[in-house]
């Protein structure tokens, strides 16, 4: 039997990466044709896509009265997405990967404020229906604050084009006939890359309970490792397809979400309540690789293979670190 859960687990992870091919070139043309910014596509768009499985996983896990679980995989999931999926990127990539710095500062701040934020509701032990609605809350200004900062740089139309849009008319924009192709690759990558998601998870619980592995630990690595591939697909197909800002806005998306919308979503179906040794460790360390993300890519406003060796390093010290607190 689990040789079978191995087998299904690699056919998968195959399945998962081609998903993820179709659903990187989808949105990237949405991106050229509708003239949006890649790395906003990424935060707004593709981050929130990818993350369906996190959310799923944890909501339901918080639903079944599994705490344990529904936080580890929203927290283990950033730390994931930052060591292996952003960095596996950067390694991988054919070229470096630059980063519009504006872009990275106003989400980066935003990113590390509510990382932090996040912590101290979380100190006693308890995140609340109360907390989950203010962190749900956040998440949507947040995504205001996006759409209108794009929107400000539209160019307005001058008065003497106003008056010749009155006299003559302007056919209809060909933009929407050309996004069907796109939205259709995007779809269809999404919804592939949550299914063969979901296998991949169902597999590694599997072998996980084999090996008797704790429900904290499956909760922080296995399950967080499992519901982080469609960013670590994400991530690297567009990185192998030099589009490696996507990659970027896709796990700074993310990594917001997992903090506001999932953990928030999770936290008002049922209060989560972990034991505090789980939380001053999770959440620190979070905390410790964002910041280390952050700066590296603010140095020089690029990411290159040296910068994602060293996010992985910090990936492979969290994994020991969880076995030997929680194993």
């Amino acid at each position: 039997m689990i040789y079978l859960q191995i087998f299904l687990l690699v056919v998968s992870f195959a399945l998962l990466f081609k998903c993820a091919d179709f659903f990187v070139t989808g949105a990237v043309c949405i991106a050229k044709i509708l003239n949006v910014s890649r790395m906003i596509v990424g935060i707004a768009l593709v981050g929130l896509a990818t993350t369906a499985p996190e959310f799923g996983v944890s909501v339901q896990a918080a639903f079944l009265g599994h705490p344990e679980i529904a936080l580890g995989n929203a927290i283990g999931s950033v730390v994931c997405d930052d060591g292996v999926a952003l960095a596996l990127a950067a390694i991988l990539s054919p070229v470096i990967i630059f980063v519009n710095c504006r872009l990275l500062e106003i989400a980066g701040i935003f990113l590390l404020s509510i990382d932090v934020g996040a912590y101290l509701l979380a100190r006693n032990g308890t995140i609340g229906r109360l907390e989950g609605i203010l962190f749900i809350v956040i998440l949507c200004l947040y995504y205001v604050f996006i759409v209108r900062g794009k929107n400000l740089h539209l160019e307005r139309p001058t008065l003497g084009q106003l008056k010749i849009m009155r006299v003559e008319p302007s056919p209809p924009s060909p933009k929407w006939p050309a996004l069907k192709k796109p939205l259709f690759l995007f779809t269809g990558g999404i919804v592939g890359v949550i299914i063969t998601s979901r296998l991949v998870i169902w597999a590694s619980l599997h072998i996980a309970r084999y090996f008797s592995i704790s429900e904290t630990v499956i909760g922080l690595t296995i399950i967080a490792i499992g519901t982080s591939l469609p960013e670590i697909s994400t991530a690297i197909t567009a990185a192998l397809k030099k589009e490696g800002e996507i990659a970027v806005g896709n796990i700074i998306g993310a990594d917001i979400l997992n903090i506001l919308w999932i953990i928030g979503v999770s936290s008002v179906v049922n209060p989560i309540t972990v034991d505090l040794k789980v939380i001053n460790f999770t959440f620190p360390y979070m905390i410790l690789i964002v910041t280390v993300m952050l700066v590296s890519m603010r140095l020089g406003c690029r990411l290159g293979k040296a910068k994602g060796i060293i996010l992985f390093i910090l990936y492979g010290l969290y994994l020991g670190l969880t076995l030997t607190f929680f194993g």
